[in-house]
């Protein structure tokens, strides 16, 4: 069973001291092997070329303060068991682990602590590496990356250049080196291949040679994969940085709640836009959930349909030819006789341009409102309408129509062209803005258009829609998009929802730029001046004109040739690109040996939050791309199976505090959850409280429980007494910790909460029951749970396969505590198959205590063995971890019904439980005898003629009364049959001495005789 250690050998030995291992001892066995597999290197993974490779990934953590609670581990168990089974499967696993340690979750907690985030996040990563070493994982420490060690990001920083290097060749529909484009522009420039040429955007081979060098560079910008634009940020004054759009609620900042506001400042961008098809059509390569693909679909957001201009009848004299036109994107040409009013983005150039005079007090107010707010308040779908006329009217450009034209938040600048034509009667959105500003409604779809609500629909007959009459609507967008472009007033277009990616923060903790700011042309550092370390600073706070905090650095920031740049990446950076890292983690000369990117190739498993579709994944997928188009990687998607765990929610619980209204009294009591509505409850509170009430006129008879709040109000009846006062029950958070199931723990619950050591408790049943409610796990609802207590209150083991056996991997569940002893329960059943329960130590060695015999398997013992390897495999293959631990336990209980301890069938099962509980089985391993580590042996083979049916119970009847069953073979003949049959005792029995007169076989059925 066992095979040649490659990567590290370990020399299994049964424990001396403490007796053979007759108590499932599991502290003792999981600290031992803890060490010796460490000691060993049993987990060091070598790029060995000449073995298959199996690469698993989990979505790396940030290094929280908080350490870990039951919830997180859940994806990195179920990736450790694949790991390891791979691994008994023969394959070279690569099963890394390391840190996201930059961004702004480590600055944050840093700030909070008032701590360095240099020194919180090695701290933290500490914390973290003990609670994950405790649950026995097998990750290869040797590997570990670190987002923020210079190390690491010296080439984050070689990649970012690459990108800067880089521009998107339309043509190729590929990343290329910058330097193609330059050959290109100084012998052929850049002129239109058909159509007008445009002065700036077009030019000569000429002229581009008799540019200056910052327009040339001005211009490559425009084409470089990471560039450098002014675009609107959120900015906080009182925090003095730029704030994602998550980061702002209702106009102020999430953090202190302090004012934003828009403000345009210059941003680093990847352009992650010119890959939108490909990272489209890379969907279908991988083996990613439905949801988690249609996720990228609607962030991507591509769409057909056609851009259209319209005239304006402004009467500002601002307007020129060129801005005298408003462009408008739209996916449905159909409903252009339906527009009844033009929407801009509040920061359209063309605002300031067509605003009338009467309407310029208005709209400068409703531009300050929309200043404070942040892009995803402006899209979310809310009650609040707003908008403001700016007094202009654009114009239809086939029945002449004038059209009024007004800004509203919930257009944005960045999508499309940052105006829309709005069609109330097909729109809901439009609809509810035309409702509330009065606007009239052309009805364009007939009866499908109810007057009550907007109709999205495309198979409506169009009415008053002049050449269009008459069409179906799906019909006439085509019909539509062709007249628009025979008319000279538009073209077929295709957009994105999607918008490059911001790429630069006004924070310390990042990585920084490796550029060098000169007369305002941005120049990169050269890789061998890589890495640019981050500065360390004892203090740092934010920069002036809104600059991150690098630009109080003026020895820093000034060098010879100019100024560095002192905005820093965003956390997604090094994350973007860390498993192949992981390929090749100690290679100072490259980001990642050719060699070693070939072999271990893309991530065959990847397992990771729903959290991450976006900010992560899609990044990830791009760079990806980048990297394969320059030749530097063989893949263009990293990742080819993604599982998303879901979430372990907790499972918070409550007590019920009561108080009296105008009460004077300071006796704290404590009502047990099932007697909320108890009427005699209820007297006896009020008997407590007696001479400290006032008179009150209650609202109602009966008890009346509200929620609302997180308040219980309970009214008590006005005919019980004169004197009597509504009280209060108050639903507070206590800590699970200090709860056995719903059984709070009062003494523990009185030193958790000194204040109410003197508080009296209204038990049921001499227990006082708690309320439960699952909510999010989180340490302010006092519902976490540590796993380091768990580990050492029933063993890694234990905790591992409890977290599997909660529910399908990919599913939410509640936690509870309470149901790990039965999985804890089964793991000592299944010691009890090669220990026999005694409470005398053996003198030395195994003692008599071990049970196992060499003796040869029954077919009813070799049955349970195959079907376990087949039924356990199989679920491990398909990631359904829950119903594999089912087998175990249900292969255990027959294994100790057939009270078989035999070698031959308790070593594969050993296997076979080793990638969930790899202590357990590791010490079982050595007790039996084997010096190579179980880590190492072969996964055991299924052979199905031990399972097949070779034998069916038959019922017996005798003149059509069944008596008995007797087990027979199933190619048993009629002779054989008889003979059989004739010889058992139930049936001589009935028989009565009698000779049959004829016995009935029915092959697969039944028998009968007939006498």
């Amino acid at each position: 069973m066992s095979k040649e250690d490659k990567t590290g050998s370990v020399t299994n030995s049964p424990p001396t001291g403490g007796g053979g291992g007759m108590e499932y001892d599991f502290r003792r066995i999981e600290k031992n092997w803890q060490q010796k597999w460490k000691e060993s290197k049993i987990y060091k993974v070598e790029n060995d070329f000449s073995r298959p490779k199996y690469y698993v990934l989990d979505m790396f953590p940030y290094p929280s303060g908080a350490g870990l609670h039951v919830g997180h581990p859940l994806g990195y168990i179920a990736s450790d068991i694949y790991s390891r089974y791979k691994r008994l499967k023969g394959f070279n696993v690569l099963h890394p682990m390391g840190f996201d340690s930059f961004g702004l979750p480590a600055e944050q907690y840093a700030l909070e602590t008032g701590q360095h985030p240099a020194e919180t996040t090695k701290k933290n990563i500490t914390t973290f590496k003990s609670q994950l070493d405790k649950i026995g994982f097998c990750y290869d420490w040797e590997r570990e990356v670190q987002t923020s060690d210079p190390k690491y990001y010296k080439w984050t920083q070689w990649i970012f250049l690459q990108l800067f290097n880089s521009y998107f060749c339309n043509t190729e529909k590929k990343a290329l080196p910058i330097s193609l484009l330059i050959k290109k522009y100084e012998t052929k420039g850049a002129m239109p291949k058909a159509g007008l040429f445009i002065p700036g955007k077009h030019f000569t081979a000429e002229q581009w040679n008799s540019y200056s060098k910052k327009q040339q560079k001005e211009i490559l910008m425009k084409r470089r994969l990471a560039f450098s634009a002014y675009g609107e940020v959120n900015w906080c004054e009182a925090l003095g940085t730029v704030l994602a759009n998550d980061e702002v609620v209702n106009g102020v900042s999430e953090r202190g709640g302090h004012p934003v506001e828009k403000r345009k400042m210059r941003q680093w961008y990847l352009r992650i836009t010119a890959y939108a098809d490909r990272l489209l059509e890379g969907l279908d390569k991988v083996d990613f959930s439905d949801s988690m693909k249609e996720m990228q679909r609607n962030w991507i957001g591509k769409s057909e349909g056609a851009e259209i201009s319209f005239e304006l009848a402004a009467r500002s004299s601002q307007l020129t030819a060129k801005s005298s036109k408003l462009l408008v994107y739209t996916t449905r040409p159909d409903t252009i006789f339906g527009v009844d009013f033009m929407v801009l983005a509040p920061e359209h150039d063309l605002v300031a341009q067509i605003t009338t005079a009467e309407q310029k007090e208005e709209i400068e107010k409703y531009l300050h409102y929309v200043k404070s707010r942040s892009d995803r308040e402006r899209q979310a779908e809310v009650k609040q309408i707003t908008g403001c006329f700016t007094g202009a009217y654009a114009i239809n450009p086939f029945d002449g129509r004038k059209i009024p034209v007004w800004i509203a938040e919930y257009v944005l600048a960045g999508y499309g062209t940052g105006a829309i034509m709005a069609v109330p009667c097909g729109d809901q959105r439009d609809y509810l803005f035309a409702r509330h500003f009065n606007i009239p409604i052309t009805n364009i779809i007939g009866d499908h258009y109810s007057g009550d609500e907007a109709n999205p629909t495309k198979d409506a007959i169009l009415q008053n829609s002049n050449f269009l009459n008459g069409l179906l609507m799906k019909d006439a967008i085509e019909v539509a998009i062709k007249k628009i472009e025979e008319a000279g007033i538009g073209k077929r277009k295709v957009n994105y929802k999607m918008r490059d990616a911001g790429f630069s923060r006004q924070r310390y903790w990042g990585e920084p730029f490796p550029i060098i700011w000169s007369d305002g042309i941005a120049l990169p550092l050269d890789a061998e001046e890589l890495p640019l370390d981050l500065p360390h600073v004892d203090k740092y706070g934010p920069g002036p004109s809104g600059e991150g905090p690098l630009a109080n650095l003026v020895d820093w920031v000034n060098v010879s040739n100019g100024k560095r740049e002192t905005s820093t990446m965003p956390g997604y950076a090094g994350s973007s690109w860390y498993f192949l890292r992981y390929m090749d983690p100690h290679n100072e000369k490259e980001f990642c040996s050719r060699q070693a990117s070939d072999y271990w190739n893309q991530v065959d498993l990847y397992i990771g939050g729903t959290e991450h579709a976006v900010g992560h994944l899609l990044y990830s997928r791009m760079w990806t791309k980048v990297l394969y188009d320059l030749g530097l990687i063989g893949y263009d998607e990293p990742y080819k199976k993604l599982v998303n765990q879901g979430m372990i929610q907790g499972s918070s619980r409550f007590v019920y505090r009561v108080t009296v209204q105008n009460n004077t009294n300071k006796q704290q009591l404590f009502i047990s959850f099932n007697r909320l509505e108890d009427k005699q409850v209820s007297d006896l509170i009020f008997e407590k409280q007696k001479g400290v009430m006032e008179d009150v006129t209650l609202e109602s008879k009966n008890p009346d429980v509200s929620d609302s709040n997180n308040h219980v109000s309970i009214h008590e009846s006005a005919n019980a007494r004169d004197y009597v006062d509504a009280y209060v029950v108050s639903k507070m958070h206590v800590d699970v910790n200090i709860v056995d199931g719903v059984e709070l723990d009062i003494e523990a619950f009185k030193k958790w909460k000194p204040e109410y050591t003197n508080a009296e408790f209204i038990l049921e049943d001499g227990k006082y029951i708690c309320g439960v409610e699952v909510e999010k796990m989180s340490k302010s609802k006092y519902n976490t749970v540590n796993p380091d207590e768990l580990c050492a209150k029933y063993g890694a083991d234990t905790f591992r396969m409890y977290e599997m056996f909660l529910g399908p991997v990919e599913m939410s569940k509640p936690w509870d505590t309470k149901g790990i002893e039965g999985v804890h329960r089964f793991l000592k059943k299944f010691w009890r198959l090669f220990f026999k329960e005694t409470k005398t130590p053996p003198s030395e060695g195994l003692g008599e205590a071990f049970i196992v015999t060499d003796e040869q398997p029954t077919p009813e013992e070799l049955k349970v063995l195959h079907t376990a390897i087949k039924k356990i495999e199989s679920d491990t293959e398909r990631f359904s971890f829950n119903t594999a631990v089912s087998a175990f336990m249900i292969a255990t209980n027959e294994l100790a019904d057939l009270k078989c301890h035999k070698r031959s069938v308790l070593e594969p099962l050993l296997i076979l439980l080793t990638p969930y509980a790899p202590h357990i089985a590791e010490e079982l391993w050595a007790q039996l005898g084997n010096k190579v580590s179980i880590l190492n042996a072969s996964y055991p083979n299924f052979e199905e003629k031990y399972v097949k049916e070779n034998s069916k119970a038959y019922p017996v009847a005798i003149n059509g009364k069944t008596r008995t069953e007797i087990s027979i073979a199933l190619d048993a003949t009629q002779q054989q049959v008889e003979e059989i049959v004739l010889k058992d005792t139930v049936v001589l029995k009935w028989l009565e001495g009698k000779q049959p007169k004829k016995i009935i076989y029915v092959k697969n059925k039944m028998i009968n005789i007939v006498v």
